[in-house]
């Protein structure tokens, strides 16, 4: 059974989508079949994997508004055992078509029920809000990644995601947990960066992963070439760190149990 896993966090420009690409490209390069939900409007998943988001006949709308078969709406990337569910400009209005439907919650997990047993992880791009969107993606996860960008305003909001994914887990998916946060734009010469980390580790423990991800201009360049950083620039600090990120998080999930064939 693949695993889901949600990466979010309310806060916009902590690096989500480039997690999620990059974390997602790696574990393809290692050998895991992986699939990449992209389900915020402005789509910069589903372009970062060279994806023209213009051009989809079919997208993450089409499963949670309209019973599309997922099969229509499946993207094969470029890159090594990754899949997509493209997203488009389709879904900014879709909170308020998702207000009128029965089982508003669960229309995500429904869509990709039928073909979670098919990869061995399932990463999902949240919008950066708790709206509908968010809370379809949570209500779909077992575990929920948080990036978070190592800055002054890095915790602001974090309570109210905490407190978000405690009533998920009662109302909607007792199955949901928190599966790591991950500390971005790191920068160690910073005095602010350490109190940042020193803060997030008081708050989350175990739970904030060893790896790093620096700040790095290769990462920021890699999406308008519509690639995720391994393929972009290989040899890069961010390729480097996502590499990294990729060996801890399958150390985790083995320690877990939620690694197919051991």
């Amino acid at each position: 059974m693949g695993r889901i896993i949600a990466v979010a966090n309310q806060k916009g420009g902590v690096g989500k989508t480039t997690t999620a690409v990059n974390l997602a490209s790696a574990l393809g390069r290692a050998g895991k079949k992986v699939l990449v939900v992209d389900v915020d409007p402005q789509g910069n998943a589903t372009s970062g994997l060279g994806v023209n988001k213009r051009q989809t006949a079919f997208s993450t709308y089409n499963l949670l508004i309209a019973d599309a078969n997922i099969e229509d709406v499946l993207v094969r990337t470029s890159y090594q055992n990754l899949y997509l569910l493209p997203s488009n400009m389709s879904l900014a209005g879709v909170e308020i078509e998702l207000v009128e439907m029965e089982e508003r919650a669960y229309r995500l997990r429904q869509a990709i029920a039928p073909v979670k047993d098919q990869y061995d992880f399932i990463f999902i791009d949240c919008p950066p809000s708790l709206g509908l969107i968010t809370l379809n993606a949570l209500a779909a996860a077992q575990g929920l990644l948080v990036p978070i960008q190592c800055e002054y305003y890095a915790l602001e909001g974090l309570s109210q995601l905490v407190s978000t994914v405690r009533q998920v887990k009662r109302m909607y998916n007792p199955d949901i947990d928190f599966e790591g946060v991950l500390l971005t734009m790191f920068d160690n010469r910073l005095n602010l960066t350490v109190q940042v980390v020193s803060e997030v580790k008081r708050h989350f423990s175990d739970k904030v992963y060893k790896t790093v991800i620096p700040r790095n201009v290769r990462l920021s360049e890699a999406p308008s070439y519509g690639q995720p950083i391994q393929y972009y620039e290989q040899g890069s600090k961010g390729a480097q760190a996502y590499d990294d990120l990729a060996k801890e998080f399958l150390k985790r999930q083995k320690k877990m149990g939620g690694i197919r064939g051991g």
